[in-house]
């Protein structure tokens, strides 16, 4: 079939001499193929595993074979199911097909009439698992300490968790306020080392000449001001990660040393005479392209080689989509609680205004935005009237009255609270949270049952799971 694994088929035929003839027929391909001969047997054998395809024969000698599809159906088996029959009709196909038969198959038929069917099948399951898993994956709103759903943060989220169990160098770039740390600590976190040191450096806060002690550590006096040993970052990261952010402001002599560390695991404290050998995980970051730095000349060629081995980049927020409200809600009710003040949501004009933002500084200057909002104003929504310079400029010229709000954002309290038949019209927030409420209404009106929730949600119940998951991490984070 094409396939590196055994495909699992199931066929349903009451006939022995039919069952011989089309096990015959697939015998040479790469097939597990299971043989009942009854209706009951088939449900008896689905009720304990799936197989990628079952051909089912119509009739059955204890039941038709309608029967066992929409059995199937009632229970979203995954099978993709092909119908054999002799007594075939415009009327049957149309009928099985609606339950999501993927092809139907009139007696008699030759082998390869046959081959090609299961192949399609096969096929079409394996993209239909894609799928469901490309979805599942879009479902996350959250990931070790990032927020967003947007396309780009997905193919991050993925990168992450592919590399994260290797111990191969990782290179973040991404534009200041990215989060590169927090891909960081997600890629430590999510692999092997996470129950050890994650130490972290930033190579463009600290003195070039205090650098190299900051990394290797120091002897007792090595230079003026050191009165006692010192370990550096590379001791304290034994076992676990170290990640040098901004390494493009190391200087090249440190470069050289950096560069046989990363080679060896091998270094020497600053003053000392003796080599000490560690096992560390190399991450880095930078917000320039690091090619470039090489071609200028600020960048060894030979480090960069070593270090670029699996590059990940962080999208700015402007490519972010509608991840912008998510982020922003999370801080906001972050600050509100540090703050002992009462937001709860942005405003349509408000949100309207900070999602037409370009944010130059990003995710960290939309936190800064949030905080600046929280520590000067207070109530239950953020009004445009309250954003800081610049995002205030984007606000339509006679936008907001004399009161600090837009025309149509003059609301009761009671209005505010409650809208229109007990729901408001004015509490605009992120799709994340509606959903995030939805599911957690279902789960307490089915007490806790969280497959019962999920077929009233028709939803799978590992999306919620998921999901739930997802949440929690965010909130602890």
């Amino acid at each position: 079939m094409g396939s590196e694994l055994t495909a699992s088929v199931l066929l349903v035929e009451d006939s022995e001499t039919l069952a011989a003839t089309y096990q015959a027929y697939l015998s040479k391909e790469n097939l597990k193929l299971a043989r009942v001969a009854t209706g009951g047997a088939a449900i008896e054998f689905l009720s304990k595993q799936s197989p990628q395809v079952m051909l089912l024969d119509l009739n059955l000698p204890d039941m038709g074979g309608m029967q066992v599809l929409e059995w199937m159906v009632e229970r979203s088996l995954p099978t993709s199911v092909i119908i054999i029959t002799a007594y075939g009709s415009v009327d049957i196909a149309v009928d099985s097909m609606r339950l999501g038969v993927v092809d139907f198959i009139e007696k008699p038929f030759d082998a390869s009439r046959l081959k090609v069917t299961v192949n399609n099948a096969l096929n079409l399951h394996k993209l239909k698992s894609l799928v469901e898993n490309y979805q599942a994956d879009a479902g996350r709103d959250s990931f070790h300490g990032f927020i967003g759903s947007s396309l780009a943060m997905q193919n991050v989220y993925r990168m992450i968790e592919a590399v994260a169990p290797s111990k191969a160098t990782v290179f973040i770039t991404g534009e200041s306020g990215t989060g590169k740390e927090v891909c960081a600590e997600a890629i430590h976190k999510q692999g092997t080392r996470s129950d050890k040191p994650f130490v972290a450096i930033n190579c463009g806060a600290i003195p070039k000449d205090l650098m190299e002690s900051e990394i290797f550590g120091h002897v007792k006096g090595a230079f003026t001001g050191a009165s006692s040993m010192r370990a550096g970052a590379a001791s304290q990261a034994h076992g676990g990660t170290l990640f040098l952010d901004e390494i493009g402001e190391m200087d090249m002599e440190l470069q050289t040393k950096l560069l046989r560390f990363v080679q060896t695991g091998r270094f020497q404290k600053v003053g000392g005479s003796q080599e000490e050998q560690v096992d560390v995980r190399f991450l880095c970051a930078t917000n320039r392209d690091p090619w470039e730095e090489v071609q200028a000349g600020r960048f060894r060629e030979d480090l960069y080689y070593r270090l670029y081995v699996v590059p990940i980049h962080l999208p700015p927020l402007r490519e972010r989509g509608l991840d912008v409200p998510g982020i922003a809600q999370k801080f906001l009710r972050r600050y509100a609680k540090e703050e002992g003040k009462q937001f709860r949501r942005f405003s349509s004009l408000t949100a309207t205004v900070m999602s037409n933002y370009d944010w130059p500084g990003n995710v960290r200057q939309l936190q800064n935005v949030i905080r600046n909002i929280c520590v000067l104003h207070d109530g239950k929504e953020v009004l445009a009237s309250q954003l800081p310079p610049p995002i205030n400029q984007l606000v339509p010229e006679g936008a907001i009255g004399k009161d600090g709000r837009h025309p149509e954002e003059v609301v009761t309290e009671e209005q505010t609270d409650t809208g229109l038949n007990g729901v408001s019209q004015y509490q605009i927030q992120p799709l994340w949270i509606t959903e995030k409420e939805a599911i957690e209404h279902a789960i307490d009106h089915c007490d806790g049952n969280i497959p019962k929730a999920a077929e009233l949600l028709d939803v799978s119940p590992s999306t919620i799971y998921r999901k739930k998951q997802s949440w929690e991490e965010a909130e602890a984070s």
